[in-house]
């Protein structure tokens, strides 16, 4: 992180400083040499977004890439996952929790409406109301004046003049500007508010691309994006634009590459894990990256929750053989997890208390089972939603045949045919079992894989887990005033989630792409997605 920029003072960047990503990507954060056609279009495997392309309504992968390619905000993050500063002059604070935001002259929306101050302040006031139900709204409440349950104007939001706007927040927080990258924080122009929705569908950004067109968005087939010719950030395109192809499977992306259909995929399937190195020499990835991968048990269901869910979670979570199943699926693409986070976060442990819970035990598991048959005994069939169009069949099979041999249950993978509609059954408290849950990082620290997810009432808490005592750890480590007793809160946290266990760990994942010989400079960030802005391509 690049704090000097930030004008975070020296106590401050000690704590931001040491909560920054490192050693997670490989290769270059800014592009060689362009060689190829500027106007060349890059295309590029993706899925249908669960939600119009509100940035303060995208909290899934699909939305994600599409808004950080629409929407440059205060600070961007680079293939190291190091922040530099985009449309921000300077962040500064003398106390970290006052803090005075200075954006750089120039700056426009597509519609050639200047961004100023008020472009981030009203953007981030409808992002935390209440009433505007937006699934990121929890990315404000550190800001005083948020509310949870009703209606309320973030008071500590104050524009000073067109360049510059201030924030309080609730309580120190040191690290406050390594979240700004992730689009909650991106701009709007005073357009999107007449309707939102419709906004959403063809929306207005500040970033390096734009829509090619009006009705781009084509609905589970692809989005079409070019070059924003006014931007002149720190993600300056070399390229002429997006196509950004949503796939029902990885293994129709992967034969789209061989093909030389597609220029780029971001997720190797896995019946190319053994050959994609061969079918792509010099031309793949295979990388750490701030990915977790498990899957949670909703507590809506029988079963599920009390002294007998926690006995039955701890059970399932004993059957799995997660060392064998990374061996033999992923082939090495895959590490067993150790905690909830990612190994490339700093502050990530493979000795946190009650870790042994992760680990292949069927005796152990077998005897917990029973113990909470004895509570209410457990009929019916085990099953494990996952999206068919993510390459998930594979270890969900292997998953539910490890649960069905160590405890003697029925276990099967339910497939939803998207991401979509399987995180809609999720919202809508409609599973009737398990459900794949992973968790791609926002911004590089150990509070973004804990708080969104498991905090009571956060916007990614589909199902509903909440823990007072696991609250008060991360509020605390929140307002730390070190690294090293933030980083022992958020590890405290973590050992109530062993205990509790809302998600089952399953494993950490590597980045694994892959791209054809027509570009060039393809490099993946900390977070596994490619800098798109960097890739060249010859006609």
């Amino acid at each position: 992180m690049k704090i000097r920029r930030l004008g975070i003072p020296a106590i401050a960047l000690a704590a931001a400083g040491a909560l920054m990503l490192s050693g997670c990507a490989s290769g270059e954060s800014t592009p060689k040499a362009a060689t190829g056609d500027t106007a060349a279009i890059i295309s590029t495997n993706g899925s249908e977004p669960q939600n119009p392309l509100i940035p303060t309504n995208t909290t899934e992968t699909g939305g994600g890439k599409i808004t950080t390619s629409l929407f440059a905000g205060l600070v961007s993050y680079n293939a190291k996952g190091e922040t530099e500063n985009e449309v921000a002059k300077s962040i500064e604070s003398d106390d970290a929790q006052n803090w005075t935001v200075t954006i750089n002259d120039g700056w426009k929306f597509t519609d050639g409406e200047a961004v100023t101050a008020s472009s981030f302040v009203d953007a981030w006031n409808f992002g935390a109301k209440f009433s505007n139900a937006q699934s990121a709204s929890y990315f404000f409440d550190d800001i005083a004046g948020f509310s949870y349950d009703a209606d309320s104007e973030l008071t500590g939001l104050k524009v000073v003049d067109d360049k510059t706007f201030t924030v309080e927040l609730a309580s120190p927080e040191a690290d406050w500007p390594l979240r700004l990258g992730y689009t909650a924080f991106m701009p709007l122009p005073s357009s999107a508010y007449a309707d939102m929705a419709a906004f959403g569908e063809n929306p207005i950004g500040n970033g390096p691309y734009m829509l090619a067109k009006k009705g781009a968005w084509e609905h589970e087939v692809k989005i079409d994006l070019v070059t924003n010719p006014d931007y002149d950030g720190v993600r300056k395109p070399v390229n002429g634009g997006l196509s950004i192809v949503f796939y029902a499977s990885q293994d129709a992306a992967y034969a789209d590459v061989q093909g030389g259909n597609l220029d780029v995929l971001d997720a190797v399937p896995d019946a190319a894990f053994a050959s994609y190195e061969s079918d792509f020499p010099d031309r793949f990835v295979n990388q750490p990256a701030a990915i977790f991968q498990g899957f949670n048990m909703p507590y809506y269901l029988e079963h599920w929750s009390g002294e007998e869910g926690k006995l039955r979670r701890a059970a399932i979570s004993m059957s799995i053989d997660r060392k064998e199943i990374t061996d033999v699926i992923f082939q090495g693409t895959r590490t067993p997890a150790t905690d909830f986070t990612s190994p490339v976060i700093d502050g990530y442990s493979d000795s946190l208390k009650g870790a042994d819970v992760l680990a292949y035990n069927p005796k152990e598991a077998k005897a917990k089972w029973a113990e909470a048959d004895k509570i209410a005994p457990y009929t019916g069939t085990f099953d494990l939603a996952y999206n068919s169009d993510g390459g998930h069949a594979a270890w969900v099979d292997a998953v539910t045949n490890s649960i069905k041999n160590t405890l003697g249950i029925e276990a099967i993978g339910k497939p939803y045919p998207t991401f979509a509609a399987a995180l809609d059954d999720r919202k809508g408290d409609k599973l009737t079992g398990g459900t794949r849950a992973g968790w791609q990082g926002d911004y590089p620290s150990l509070y973004n894989f804990l708080a969104p997810l498991y905090q009571t009432g956060a916007g990614s808490n589909y199902e509903d887990y909440s823990s007072p005592e696991f609250d008060k750890l991360i509020k605390d480590g929140a307002a730390a005033s070190s690294v090293e007793a933030a980083t022992k809160k958020y590890q405290e946290a973590q050992e109530v989630l062993l205990k509790d266990l809302p998600t089952i760990p399953l494993w950490y994942s590597n980045v694994t792409g892959v791209w054809s010989d027509k570009v060039d400079n393809v490099v993946f960030g900390w977070d596994s997605v490619p800098l798109y802005s960097n890739i060249t391509k010859s006609e």
